[in-house]
């Protein structure tokens, strides 16, 4: 069972096929007050029966917990697994809200709720100045955007990232879970207060190449794209990559994402599948009119590096809490470089999961990796 604890921020790790996987992580993570645990956990696994062993485990501690498309252990790239993270009341305080139907939010009830909850953070720890919003979300439940455009007006420029739920690449069924209540199309928004320093962060390593195209036809609530320059969404996009429309692949989605400049800035725009009619399904916002660029991407593994570096300058993070997208993990794995990646994000302290899709601030974003640095307290 490999697992590895902190001074500080605790985790641990366990492959979901062990019977005691549940306890053996309680074990690891220890004894002491946690302000909350997050369980992140395979697409393979029985999710009611850990969530139900997860109650009887860690007892009063508030438990989040969601389904992934592959986990990011202590050392590295996972999968069948379960990735516990511990946040202990001594150096965090962390209030949940959790939205049972995110096709009604309650927008005033829910801003209510967390400007509540940061205020009373604020007064019962006023020297704490470390503060971040933690996301989980149905990957399937397409909600991703209202929610954060509901919730925008009450983060008050508290950072917020997170990520969407999955199950694998079965894009079938994704769950998420608060303190033993396990709900499809719901969302898990822990709002963070702590003595430590933190850095929410957003990386992605691709650029916007000079082609571009139009969507010309699409149905936004579904985000499918059945027109590109009124032509069919998958013959166009693939003749714009000089291949034809029956070469495309899922590995094709991963290296090529399209991207959508807004100013100097550019948010990535990926696809999960094409359907037999010729259509392209999207991961996060699109519609007619919306000029999408093609994409040029930099080397993976060299950027990584060089961000995670970034982020240990000057001071090295005591953990890196990562939602790191699917079709990241599907290029490195196109390039045969899972072990150096892994290499990479054990050597960084980075754990987490891979998503259908990231949050940052108040955008859903794709083929990023989002999360937050915790560094130690002065």
């Amino acid at each position: 069972m490999p697992q590895r604890k902190t001074n500080i921020v605790c985790r641990a790790h366990a492959e979901v096929a062990r019977p005691d996987a549940v306890a053996g992580l309680r074990q690891t993570l220890g004894d002491e007050p946690f302000a909350a645990v997050f369980l992140l956990v395979s697409g393979q696994a029985d999710f009611t029966g850990i969530v139900a062993a997860a109650q009887c485990e860690f007892g009063d501690t508030p438990v989040s917990a969601c389904t992934t498309a592959g986990e990011i252990a202590p050392g590295g790239y996972a999968e069948g697994s379960i990735v516990a993270i511990g946040l202990p009341a001594s150096h965090f305080d962390v209030r949940t809200i959790f939205v049972e139907d995110l096709q009604h939010t309650g927008q005033e009830e829910m801003i209510g709720r967390f400007i509540r909850d940061r205020h009373d953070m604020a007064a019962q720890n006023p020297s704490w100045g470390g503060e971040f919003a933690f996301t989980m979300i149905d990957g399937l439940s397409m909600r991703e955007e209202a929610l954060l455009k509901a919730l925008a007006p009450g983060l008050g420029g508290m950072p917020l990232f997170g990520g969407s739920a999955g199950d694998g690449n079965g894009f079938e069924q994704t769950w998420v879970a608060h303190n033993g209540c396990i709900r499809e199309n719901a969302a898990v928004i822990s709002v963070v207060r702590t003595c430590c320093g933190v850095k929410v962060f957003c990386l992605d390593h691709f650029s916007s190449a000079d082609n571009c195209m139009v969507v010309t036809k699409a149905d936004p609530e579904l985000r499918i794209v059945s027109e590109i320059n009124a032509e069919p969404a998958l013959d166009e996009y693939a003749l714009a990559l000089g291949i034809a429309p029956e070469m495309v692949s899922i590995n094709t989605f991963a290296s090529h994402p399209l991207l959508v400049r807004v100013g100097d800035t550019h948010h990535v725009r990926g696809i999960l599948r094409g359907g037999e009619n010729g259509t392209l399904e999207f991961a996060s916002a699109i519609d007619v009119g919306l000029v999408l660029h093609l994409t040029e991407a930099g080397d993976i593994e060299s950027h990584l590096r060089q961000k995670l570096a970034d982020l240990a300058a000057p001071a090295k993070p005591d953990v890196i809490l990562a939602c790191d997208c699917l079709w990241r993990r599907v290029e490195v794995t196109d390039r045969q470089a899972i072990r150096s990646v892994s290499e990479i994000l054990s050597k960084n302290d980075v754990v987490g999961f891979n998503t259908l899709g990231e949050q940052i601030d108040s955008l859903h974003v794709n083929h990023t990796m989002t999360g937050v640095a915790i560094y130690p307290p002065l």
